[in-house]
């Protein structure tokens, strides 16, 4: 099977196909991938690769009204050790209004992340929770 996720009217949104129906990335693919779906294997939900939401991740920070959502994926990413916590300031930083901020390392990538941290009051309010587990996972209910 091939995944795709796509940006439609502004939402990420990820779409699994046949992979004899794959006719190549539709419009919006932020990134697609293979995978093999083996019925004896399949006990349960996969996680999204990692290199997906690390572009996810990339993607998003232009975009300020997807902070929750890129500061979900950002804690997602630090809980398989693929980020770091190096320093969390609580200053303004350019882009982040007056929000507390987080610097990330990636040693996969060699680059740092600055993502502004989201209560999860507010995180819930956005209503990024679905969108979340759309990303995150596949092959059964999450």
């Amino acid at each position: 099977m091939v995944s795709v996720l796509v940006r439609d009217a502004g939402a990420l949104e990820r779409i699994d196909c046949v992979a004899d129906a794959w006719e190549g990335p539709p419009a919006g693919t932020l990134a697609w991938w293979r995978s093999v779906y083996s019925p004896n294997a399949a006990a349960g939900p996969t996680l999204a690769p990692v290199d997906v939401l690390l572009d996810v991740l990339e993607e998003l920070e232009p975009r300020p009204e997807e902070a929750a959502l890129r500061y979900l994926i950002a804690l997602q990413l630090v809980r398989r050790k693929v980020l770091r916590i190096i320093e969390r300031a609580a200053e303004p930083t350019a882009g982040h209004d007056d929000r507390e901020t987080l610097t990330l390392a990636c040693r996969k990538r060699r680059s740092e992340y600055c993502v502004a941290v989201v209560p999860a009051e507010e995180a819930a309010a956005a209503g990024v929770e679905q969108r979340l587990q759309a990303l995150l996972w596949s092959g059964g209910e999450a």
